[in-house]
């Protein structure tokens, strides 16, 4: 990844995780199955991931095509679009460990096997399970420790308003599952260039506020959308909880397994 060799300097306003759970529990909106955890208390973080480490191929820049003013777009050659896989091409295999990422959150590559149960969770998520979600056609939206508690009910808001897509898979009782496909999490530093950071399967977008209009652009642009997710038909949840993680603001319309 690109590291300038000077940066802005952001006033930062420190907020305890903990202020999230007032937000959630005072959100008005329903989330579907009447399943979803009201604060972090029943929050169960993604299990972190072990084993021999990959590291990512260098991953190419190409031009932005998209419409939606602002977006890095990256070589996605060969998968989902038709054309020849280069050696700037992000790689979608699964990895048996850890991954070394060329960009930071990361737009792709190797990734775990498992998915994280998309949501919104309090703490920053591992990122080989969250790549795998943007594989499954899922928005990730993440966040610098130190954003301002005003911006940061904004963005749980913003998940709130998105609608439920239908998903090939079933919940319990055979019920058809839905989610909303967006995951929501902080980043564990300030290492992004921007005080959010949202991502795509291929593309990404830096704000600087959570009020941004390209912010729901680029969801109705890039969520569960196969011209640009490898896998739009695959589920963004129902991982058992104690690898995939239960959030603290379900995204599901069915819970997921224990």
């Amino acid at each position: 990844m690109h590291v300038p060799t000077s940066r802005p300097v952001r006033r930062r306003v420190h907020v305890g995780y903990a202020l999230l759970t007032a937000v959630l529990a005072a959100a008005a909106l329903s989330w579907g199955g009447g399943s979803a955890a009201a604060d972090d208390s029943a929050q169960v973080m993604p299990k972190k991931v072990t084993g021999p480490l990959t590291i990512q191929r260098p991953v190419a820049t190409v031009t932005n095509t998209t419409g939606v003013a602002g977006v890095v777009a990256y070589d996605t050659a060969g998968y989902p679009a038709a054309g020849t896989a280069g050696t700037g091409t992000l790689e979608h295999q699964h990895a048996q460990g850890p991954v070394r990422y060329r960009v930071q959150p990361p737009v792709g590559g190797p990734h775990s096997a498992h998915w994280v149960n998309a949501g919104v969770y309090t703490k920053p998520v591992p990122s080989e399970r969250a790549v795998h979600d943007l594989e499954h056609g899922a928005v990730w939206i993440t966040y610098e420790p130190g954003l301002p508690q005003a911006q940061l009910d904004r963005l749980v808001a913003f998940v709130d308003r998105q609608s439920m897509l239908a998903e090939g898979n079933r919940g319990p009782g055979g019920t058809p599952q839905a989610n909303r496909f967006v995951l929501l999490s902080p980043w564990p530093d300030d290492t992004p260039e921007a005080p959010i950071v949202v991502t795509s399967w291929g593309y990404q977008l830096k704000l600087t506020s959570a009020t941004d209009p390209r912010l729901q652009q680029f969801v109705d642009t890039f969520r569960r959308n196969a011209t640009y997710s490898p896998e739009a038909d695959a589920p963004v949840d129902s991982v058992s909880i104690a690898v995939g993680g239960r959030p603290a603001r379900d995204g599901s319309k069915q819970p997921n397994p224990a």
